[in-house]
Protein backbone atom coordinates (compact mmCIF):
# COMPACT_ATOMS: atom_id res chain seq x y z
CA UNK A 1 0.00 0.00 0.00
CA UNK A 2 1.31 3.49 -0.67
CA UNK A 3 2.20 5.76 1.91
CA UNK A 4 0.57 9.43 2.15
CA UNK A 5 2.12 12.05 3.77
CA UNK A 6 -0.58 15.37 4.16
CA UNK A 7 1.60 18.17 3.55
CA UNK A 8 0.54 20.82 6.35
CA UNK A 9 1.58 24.02 4.09
CA UNK A 10 -1.97 23.48 2.49
CA UNK A 11 -3.73 23.16 5.65
CA UNK A 12 -6.16 26.30 7.27
CA UNK A 13 -4.18 27.67 9.81
CA UNK A 14 -7.32 29.34 11.19
CA UNK A 15 -8.36 26.06 12.33
CA UNK A 16 -5.50 23.99 12.49
CA UNK A 17 -6.26 21.71 15.15
CA UNK A 18 -9.49 20.73 13.33
CA UNK A 19 -7.11 19.94 10.50
CA UNK A 20 -4.61 17.49 12.82
CA UNK A 21 -7.72 15.50 14.01
CA UNK A 22 -8.77 15.46 11.05
CA UNK A 23 -4.76 13.80 9.85
CA UNK A 24 -5.43 12.16 13.15
CA UNK A 25 -8.07 10.02 12.12
CA UNK A 26 -7.90 9.71 8.72
CA UNK A 27 -4.99 6.43 8.18
CA UNK A 28 -2.53 9.16 6.90
CA UNK A 29 0.83 7.33 7.65
CA UNK A 30 2.86 10.66 7.88
CA UNK A 31 2.33 14.70 8.04
CA UNK A 32 4.70 16.38 6.02
CA UNK A 33 6.02 19.66 7.40
CA UNK A 34 7.63 22.02 4.76
CA UNK A 35 10.05 24.08 6.26
CA UNK A 36 11.02 27.49 4.16
CA UNK A 37 13.32 30.17 4.97
CA UNK A 38 13.44 32.79 2.14
CA UNK A 39 16.57 32.28 0.91
CA UNK A 40 16.89 28.39 0.04
CA UNK A 41 13.58 29.30 -1.68
CA UNK A 42 11.16 31.96 -2.52
CA UNK A 43 8.94 32.01 0.83
CA UNK A 44 8.83 31.48 4.06
CA UNK A 45 6.61 28.90 6.14
CA UNK A 46 6.45 28.18 9.59
CA UNK A 47 9.26 27.56 12.26
CA UNK A 48 9.92 25.46 15.68
CA UNK A 49 6.49 27.26 17.46
CA UNK A 50 4.04 25.92 15.37
CA UNK A 51 5.77 22.70 14.80
CA UNK A 52 5.91 22.11 18.40
CA UNK A 53 2.50 22.82 18.83
CA UNK A 54 1.47 20.51 15.87
CA UNK A 55 3.59 17.61 17.03
CA UNK A 56 1.77 17.68 20.24
CA UNK A 57 -1.62 17.64 18.69
CA UNK A 58 -0.35 15.11 15.96
CA UNK A 59 -0.75 10.98 16.36
CA UNK A 60 0.72 10.66 13.26
CA UNK A 61 4.85 10.41 12.84
CA UNK A 62 6.36 13.72 11.41
CA UNK A 63 7.77 14.17 8.03
CA UNK A 64 10.09 17.11 8.21
CA UNK A 65 11.04 18.75 4.98
CA UNK A 66 13.54 21.83 5.65
CA UNK A 67 13.88 23.90 2.61
CA UNK A 68 16.50 25.24 4.19
CA UNK A 69 20.04 26.67 4.47
CA UNK A 70 22.33 24.89 6.79
CA UNK A 71 19.68 22.23 7.65
CA UNK A 72 22.12 20.43 9.99
CA UNK A 73 22.11 23.30 12.74
CA UNK A 74 18.24 22.33 13.45
CA UNK A 75 19.28 18.61 13.67
CA UNK A 76 18.39 18.71 17.76
CA UNK A 77 15.66 20.45 17.36
CA UNK A 78 13.79 18.52 14.61
CA UNK A 79 14.59 15.54 17.02
CA UNK A 80 12.71 16.95 20.36
CA UNK A 81 9.97 17.13 17.59
CA UNK A 82 9.71 13.66 17.62
CA UNK A 83 10.64 13.61 13.71
CA UNK A 84 10.75 10.28 11.94
CA UNK A 85 12.07 11.90 8.77
CA UNK A 86 14.39 14.73 8.46
CA UNK A 87 14.84 15.29 5.29
CA UNK A 88 17.28 17.52 4.03
CA UNK A 89 18.15 19.31 0.32
CA UNK A 90 21.40 17.87 -1.59
CA UNK A 91 21.76 21.06 -3.11
CA UNK A 92 22.20 22.54 0.94
CA UNK A 93 24.59 20.61 2.07
CA UNK A 94 27.79 20.77 1.07
CA UNK A 95 28.82 17.89 3.56
CA UNK A 96 26.16 15.53 2.58
CA UNK A 97 27.81 12.45 4.07
CA UNK A 98 28.31 13.86 7.26
CA UNK A 99 24.64 15.73 7.60
CA UNK A 100 22.54 12.23 6.91
CA UNK A 101 24.71 10.91 9.69
CA UNK A 102 24.02 13.73 11.99
CA UNK A 103 20.13 12.54 11.90
CA UNK A 104 20.39 9.51 11.88
CA UNK A 105 22.29 9.67 15.22
CA UNK A 106 20.23 11.98 16.50
CA UNK A 107 17.59 9.17 16.40
CA UNK A 108 15.55 10.20 12.99
CA UNK A 109 15.76 8.63 9.88
CA UNK A 110 17.12 10.55 6.85
CA UNK A 111 15.89 11.97 3.96
CA UNK A 112 17.56 13.98 1.12
CA UNK A 113 15.55 16.00 -1.83
CA UNK A 114 15.95 16.77 -4.66
CA UNK A 115 14.82 19.61 -6.95
CA UNK A 116 13.74 19.17 -10.25
CA UNK A 117 16.48 20.13 -12.48
CA UNK A 118 18.68 18.23 -9.67
CA UNK A 119 20.40 15.24 -11.06
CA UNK A 120 20.23 11.54 -9.35
CA UNK A 121 23.89 11.64 -9.35
CA UNK A 122 24.00 13.88 -6.79
CA UNK A 123 22.26 10.94 -3.93
CA UNK A 124 24.28 7.93 -5.55
CA UNK A 125 26.74 7.97 -3.08
CA UNK A 126 24.79 8.24 -0.30
CA UNK A 127 22.22 5.48 -1.07
CA UNK A 128 24.01 3.79 1.81
CA UNK A 129 23.08 6.17 4.25
CA UNK A 130 19.65 7.26 3.39
CA UNK A 131 16.27 6.28 4.36
CA UNK A 132 14.32 8.58 2.08
CA UNK A 133 14.96 10.11 -0.93
CA UNK A 134 12.66 12.58 -1.79
CA UNK A 135 12.00 14.28 -5.86
CA UNK A 136 10.65 17.47 -6.19
CA UNK A 137 7.63 17.52 -8.80
CA UNK A 138 7.49 20.74 -8.63
CA UNK A 139 9.90 23.48 -7.87
CA UNK A 140 9.53 24.28 -4.02
CA UNK A 141 8.75 27.26 -2.61
CA UNK A 142 4.77 26.82 -3.40
CA UNK A 143 1.86 24.86 -3.25
CA UNK A 144 -0.25 23.98 -5.90
CA UNK A 145 1.82 24.29 -8.89
CA UNK A 146 1.69 22.01 -11.74
CA UNK A 147 3.25 18.78 -12.02
CA UNK A 148 6.68 18.19 -13.95
CA UNK A 149 6.59 15.60 -16.11
CA UNK A 150 9.55 14.51 -16.28
CA UNK A 151 9.44 13.43 -12.58
CA UNK A 152 7.86 9.82 -13.85
CA UNK A 153 11.34 9.14 -15.60
CA UNK A 154 13.17 9.98 -12.66
CA UNK A 155 11.45 8.51 -10.38
CA UNK A 156 11.99 5.12 -13.02
CA UNK A 157 16.05 5.89 -12.77
CA UNK A 158 15.98 6.13 -9.02
CA UNK A 159 13.97 2.49 -8.56
CA UNK A 160 17.06 1.13 -10.73
CA UNK A 161 19.80 2.73 -8.99
CA UNK A 162 18.07 1.59 -5.32
CA UNK A 163 17.70 -2.36 -6.78
CA UNK A 164 21.51 -2.44 -8.23
CA UNK A 165 22.74 -0.47 -5.30
CA UNK A 166 20.69 -2.81 -2.29
CA UNK A 167 19.08 0.11 -1.02
CA UNK A 168 16.48 0.09 1.05
CA UNK A 169 15.36 3.89 1.15
CA UNK A 170 11.92 4.78 -0.21
CA UNK A 171 11.06 7.20 -2.96
CA UNK A 172 8.82 10.13 -1.75
CA UNK A 173 7.23 12.49 -4.49
CA UNK A 174 6.52 16.13 -3.49
CA UNK A 175 4.26 18.20 -5.25
CA UNK A 176 1.36 18.21 -8.02
CA UNK A 177 -0.08 15.43 -6.50
CA UNK A 178 -3.09 13.86 -7.52
CA UNK A 179 -5.30 11.04 -8.27
CA UNK A 180 -3.33 10.66 -11.88
CA UNK A 181 -0.21 11.75 -11.27
CA UNK A 182 -0.27 9.21 -7.83
CA UNK A 183 -1.14 6.28 -9.73
CA UNK A 184 1.17 6.69 -12.49
CA UNK A 185 3.95 7.89 -9.83
CA UNK A 186 3.70 4.74 -8.05
CA UNK A 187 3.46 2.34 -11.19
CA UNK A 188 7.31 4.30 -11.57
CA UNK A 189 8.28 2.92 -8.21
CA UNK A 190 7.51 5.91 -5.77
CA UNK A 191 6.81 4.39 -2.21
CA UNK A 192 5.41 7.75 -0.46
CA UNK A 193 3.39 10.33 -1.78
CA UNK A 194 3.05 14.09 -0.35
CA UNK A 195 -0.40 15.61 -1.39
CA UNK A 196 -1.00 19.46 0.00
CA UNK A 197 -3.57 20.96 -1.95
CA UNK A 198 -5.27 17.61 -3.33
CA UNK A 199 -6.14 16.32 -0.10
CA UNK A 200 -7.01 20.03 2.07
CA UNK A 201 -9.20 21.21 -0.69
CA UNK A 202 -11.07 18.11 -1.30
CA UNK A 203 -14.18 18.04 0.18
CA UNK A 204 -13.54 14.73 1.81
CA UNK A 205 -10.21 14.74 2.70
CA UNK A 206 -10.01 11.62 4.66
CA UNK A 207 -11.72 10.03 1.77
CA UNK A 208 -8.98 11.44 -1.00
CA UNK A 209 -6.13 9.98 1.66
CA UNK A 210 -7.68 6.63 1.58
CA UNK A 211 -7.85 6.45 -2.64
CA UNK A 212 -3.98 7.69 -2.95
CA UNK A 213 -3.03 4.87 -0.28
CA UNK A 214 -4.74 2.30 -1.97
CA UNK A 215 -2.94 3.28 -5.40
Amino acid sequence: MTQVSPSLLSADFGRLNDDLEMINRSGADLLHLDVMDGVFVPNISFGFPVMEAVAKACRVPLDVHLMIVEPQKFTAQVAALGAKYMTVHAEACIHLDRVLHQIKDAGMQAGVALNPATPLSAVENVLDVADLILLMSVNPGFGGQKFIENTINKVTKLRCMLDEAGSKAVIEIDGGVNGDTGARLVAAGADVLVAGSYVFGASDPIATIAQLRAL
